[in-house]
């Protein structure tokens, strides 16, 4: 991050984010080409929260679009079997429904193979059903292999820098179905951004901007398992489903990236045997996105349980447990997080003034060290904001903060000196 940006964002408590009216009836999105800044990207997608697609020339040099793809532009099931033969992988089956989504299971990866060949070989239909390899965390299982890069306007990325600390779980995962297979309607894990790289095949994506979900509900407040469904016609199911605008309808290529931002919710279909990468991510520019998203799920649990509010002492307690077994992450893990990444960049810039890089994680320098001061001061100032948020808010108040890594008044203050300190050491310039 250069300085203009920094001092064009420093000051925001609120991110402001155009309307997204510009989308309601467009098929088109930006299409990056050419060399573009990360401040330019930063400003024109990330703050205002605007999809676009950057060309093949962007992955052209990554391995796994030479080893994994063949001359013919085809999944190379060759070369997959020799890395992957016997490695367990989670499979989906887009003809059964459960739930909202697709229900799964864990085969070899041989086992899958197999099947894809002869998927293909019977013009793309089995009685086993469109099975489709997703979800799976192919560069944990396997980190020497080194396939791909994370671009660098992609590299602010707290979802993963978190989980990678704790060494637990990613949000990096590998997609590979034939041609037919797809996703149903969805937004992304706690409202995340993401990132989408075809390595062979074609995709067509179905963007729905913020908001516009809420005229696909249906009289109980669910959202369709399938927006493209005749179903949606009927009112008397979903009573505005003529309010909605159309979808935002892209064609991704093979070696094209899509940016998705926070809460775009979104129906993916493989237009033919496709191989791509996606990464979950999320940073400062979106941090409050997934912090009105945890409240809106708790709110929910709340709800559900209600009933029983006055019969548990421990009912906020209750509330905590179940949405973490529902979403992932509760207040308290949220706390947990922001001190992870708050002390990550604090040791950066207090490293930046000593000159002494071993103060902080060797896997974070090249990231920290490409974005630069200006963006640590950045992320610093929006994890402040949020822990302002939360010692405003009546069911953070209600944890038992002896219980939390997260010390909220202590951590405040320490994100101002640093940041002070840093601009007392010229390393941030202040106008």
């Amino acid at each position: 991050m250069d300085r203009e940006a920094y001092r064009n964002c420093c000051s925001l408590v609120k991110i402001p984010r155009q309307s997204y009216e510009q989308f309601w009836s467009s098929h088109f999105l930006d299409y990056i080409d050419k060399e573009l800044s990360y401040s330019k990207f930063f400003k024109k997608y990330l703050l205002p929260n605007h999809p676009c697609m950057f060309s093949r020339r962007f992955t052209e040099d990554w391995k796994c679009r030479k080893q994994w793809v063949s001359e013919e532009g085809k999944p190379n099931f060759q070369k997959l079997l020799q890395e992957f033969e016997e490695t367990p992988v989670p499979v989906a089956n887009c003809n059964a429904k459960e739930y909202n989504a697709n229900p799964k299971q864990v085969m070899p990866f041989k086992e899958f193979i197999h099947y894809w060949k002869e998927y293909i070989q019977n013009g793309h239909s089995s009685p086993k059903g469109c099975l489709y390899l997703k979800d799976w965390h192919m560069s944990r299982d396997f980190p020497e292999h080194n396939v791909y890069t994370t671009p660098v306007f992609f590299s602010s990325d707290w979802l993963n820098e978190y989980w990678d600390t704790l060494e637990v779980d990613d949000y990096r995962f590998v997609y590979m179905g034939p041609k037919g297979s797809w996703t149903p309607f969805h937004a992304d894990v706690f409202r995340s951004y993401s990132w989408s790289a075809n390595i062979c095949g074609r995709k067509k994506w179905l963007l729905y901007p913020p908001g516009q979900e809420e005229f696909l509900r249906d009289t109980h407040g669910n959202l369709p398992y399938d927006v493209t469904s005749a179903e949606l016609r009927d009112t008397g199911l979903f009573p505005h489903s003529e309010e909605v605008c159309q979808p935002l309808e892209i064609i991704q290529e093979a070696g094209e990236i899509i940016f998705v931002p926070s809460g775009w919710h979104h129906q993916v279909y493989n237009l033919e045997d496709t191989i791509s990468i996606n990464h979950n991510w999320l940073n400062g520019c979106n941090i409050d996105i997934m912090w009105q998203f945890l409240q809106n799920e708790l709110s929910s649990v709340q709800k559900e349980i209600n009933e029983w509010r006055n019969t548990m002492d421990s009912w906020h307690q209750h509330c905590q447990v179940i949405m973490k077994a529902c979403s992932g992450i509760n207040y308290g893990e949220f706390a947990s997080f922001l001190k992870i990444l708050a002390d990550n960049r604090m040791a950066f810039l207090n490293a930046c003034s000593s000159g002494d890089s071993s103060e902080y994680p060797r896997h974070l320098s090249e990231t920290l060290t490409t974005l630069g001061p200006y963006h640590a001061a950045f992320d610093l100032q929006r994890v402040a904001h949020i822990i302002e948020c939360l010692l405003c808010n009546e069911d953070f108040k209600r944890l038992d903060h002896s219980a939390l890594t997260l010390q909220p008044e202590t951590m405040l203050q320490q994100i101002r000196d640093t940041i002070q300190s840093t601009r007392g050491q010229h390393l941030l310039y202040q106008e």
